[in-house]
Order: structure tokens, then sequence, then C-alpha cells
């Protein structure tokens, strides 16, 4: 999975103060929500920009928030710099390679370039990003935030409200019966591959009481003998996902809930067809379950 990026290691504690440095990466986000990010691409290879790469006047009018590191490398989100212009035109800021261009998660992921520590890095990256950008104003009184000088936080010093990075939760459901599997495809994405039900966890809800919702919701089962298998980060939508198998409980009949998908269908385990990568955690319950071991 993405974030099985040994013998490497993510360490995500936050530095106060941190500044970067010769070999620090410097990420910069740009489009709707923020979620293009601006890398350098040689075939399957990325390069994000150091430190040393970066104009020096980017350097003296930036803002350079410190986000993790990966081993002994700091990486590092960039703000100011006249950011909204920049996010705005989709401007390369200026002294860097015309090379340079903007991708998503997903354009990295199709075309297969990138280690998987790299597009680990990019999916936390965007998480943080995300949160630093829409927390720029406190949500009780409307004053401006200001960053904690103790924690990874963000406090209005008006009415001493303190943010945190939000982890929403979420479920990865592989619906069984015997030897067969329930795979999905989402509506409205173009070459979408198959995949397990999921959802988000609604409040009051047990992760449980939203496998069996899910799972009605989507393609009219009822389930039962409910089990966790395992759990993953997933930053594109600030997730934790757990995943679960279970077993259809009665009827096998699929109704299909079009607003959400465009195919939902049972599987036998040879004819399961797999993901093109394996950063996520519905392949590997797809092959878990593919290759006997559930």
């Amino acid at each position: 999975m993405i974030q099985d990026i040994m013998p490497k290691k993510l360490f995500n504690e936050y530095h106060v103060g941190e500044t970067p440095r010769n070999g620090s990466v410097v990420l910069f986000f740009h489009g709707k929500e923020h979620r293009r990010l601006l890398a350098l691409k040689r075939e399957k290879e990325i390069h994000f920009p150091l430190w040393e790469e970066i104009p020096a006047k980017i350097q003296e009018d930036g803002h350079f928030q410190y986000l993790f590191s990966i081993d002994s490398r700091r990486f590092f989100l960039l703000t100011g710099a006249d950011e909204e212009k920049m996010a705005a035109e989709s401007v390369i800021p200026e002294g860097w390679s015309g090379a340079y261009a903007y991708y998503t998660l997903f354009d990295l992921r199709a075309g297969h370039a990138g280690t998987k520590p790299q597009m680990f890095a990019f999916m936390t990256a965007l998480q943080l990003a995300g949160w630093y950008r829409d927390n720029r104003f406190c949500g009780t009184c409307g004053s401006p935030t200001v960053h904690s000088d103790r924690e990874r936080a963000l406090c209005c010093p008006k009415c001493g409200r303190v943010i945190y990075p939000r982890v929403v939760p979420a479920v990865i459901v592989a619906v069984t019966n015997g030897d067969m599997i329930v795979l999905t495809r989402y509506a409205g994405r173009l070459g979408s591959q198959y995949a397990l039900i999921a959802g988000f966890t609604e409040i009051g809800e047990t992760l449980e009481e939203t496998v069996a919702r899910e799972v009605m919701e989507e393609v009219g089962l009822k389930v039962k003998n409910i089990r966790y298998y395992k759990s993953q980060p997933w930053g594109v939508a600030d997730d934790i996902l757990a995943g679960f198998y279970c077993e259809v409980d009665g009827s096998k009949e699929i109704t299909l809930d079009r607003n959400e998908l465009k195919e939902a269908r049972w599987f036998r385990r040879e004819d399961i067809q797999l993901q093109s990568d394996d950063f996520s955690l519905t392949n590997e319950m797809m092959m878990e379950f593919k290759e006997g071991r559930q």
C-alpha cells in the first residue's frame, strides 16, 4: 500500500520554527482546491523542487511551512510569494525550468511515475496543504488564525479556538459469497478501475454500521460476519480507511445505486481484475481474496 515505503520511514512529528536548507523538498500546489503539484517529470521519474533550486526572489518572499520528513529529507509547503496569482494562473514560478508542470496525484498514478515514497509524500502533503488553506480563519469568530508555537495546530488569538488536522473515518468493504466477491466501478470516472464498496462514517455510527449501510445503499445487499482487516491513511480525502470483509446475508441480487456507481457485479476469484498499482487498501484486499487468503 502507499504507506509501505520501507526501508524509508515517514516522520510526521511537527518541528516548530523548522526552516529549509539545501536538500529540503519544497512543494507548491495550485488549481481547483490546490490539488495540482509542481513537479518535473521525465518518463517514469518525477522530481520535486529542492531548496537550492528555488529562485532567490521566491526564497526571500515566500513562506515555507514545515510538513514532515521521510528519513532525513525534510518537506516544506511553499506559500506567499504571490501564491494567489500563481495558483489562479497556473504560473510556473519565474526562474524555474520550463520542464516543470503541474500534476494531480491521479496524473502520476495513471502514468506510473514516481517512487512510492514520493507518491506517499505527495498524498500526505496534499492533506496538510488543504488543512492549512481551509483554516486561515477561525470557524467560530472569523478572526485570522496563527500557527501554534508548541504543536501542529492553528490557533485563534481572539477566541482561543485550537484547530488540529482533520482525519475522516471511512470504510472499504469486500462483500463475499463463497468464492465470489462484489466489485464495483464508480460513476463519472473515465476508465475507472474495479474497486470495492466504500464510504464515509456518518455521525453516531460505528464502523461496522457504516459497512452495513454503505453496502445496502450502493448495491442493495444485506451482510453478516463483518470482520476488520487493516487500515490505511488516504490523504486525497483526508481519510483513514478501515478495511472489512463480510458475507452476503440472504439474496445475492444486486440493486445498483447509479448516482454512485456505474457497475457492480459478482466476480469469481480467478476473474478478479486487480488495479494497476499496489497503492490502495482496496487493491490489497482484492488480491488477498483472489489468491485465496480470505
